[in-house]
């Protein structure tokens, strides 16, 4: 079984159609993000770095709250991103046509119910409590 991708990425999504290459392109910077805060500076000297469904799921949280603020939820939305499985849906499309990889202990289903889209991205946790 050769490691090469099935095919080009940008075919890929296409053909998929339920995510656009700009929601890729935001999981492959907070999958960057989640490695470089769980391997430090080693995660940016290359090569494969491990990280769970979870933590891939808090350092894409992150991301969208520090990039979008307020409008985090809205702008995953549009992309039909709807809660953490979605995450996972992509992941694994990239993993099943051989553009990331996993382990054995790896599943789909690490990336569901991680937290709650309307919890996390809700004005209360984007300013904090008023009380």
């Amino acid at each position: 079984m050769s490691d090469e991708p099935k095919k080009p990425l940008e075919e890929l999504i296409r053909e998929d159609g339920r995510y656009p290459l700009e929601a890729f392109v935001f999981l492959h910077e907070g999958l960057a993000r989640a490695a470089k805060q769980v391997y430090g500076e080693e995660a940016e000297s290359g090569g494969a770095h491990h990280v769970t469904g979870k933590q891939l799921c808090q350092s894409l949280r992150e991301q969208a709250l520090e990039r979008w603020g307020l409008l985090a939820g809205a702008v995953l939305r549009r992309w039909n991103i709807r809660s953490t499985f979605d995450f996972g849906q992509m992941v694994y499309l990239l993993v099943e046509n051989r553009h990331m990889k996993k382990t054995e202990e790896d599943s789909v289903e690490d990336f569901r119910d991680v937290y709650d889209f309307e919890e996390v991205f809700g004005p209360e946790q984007v300013f904090g409590s008023q009380q």
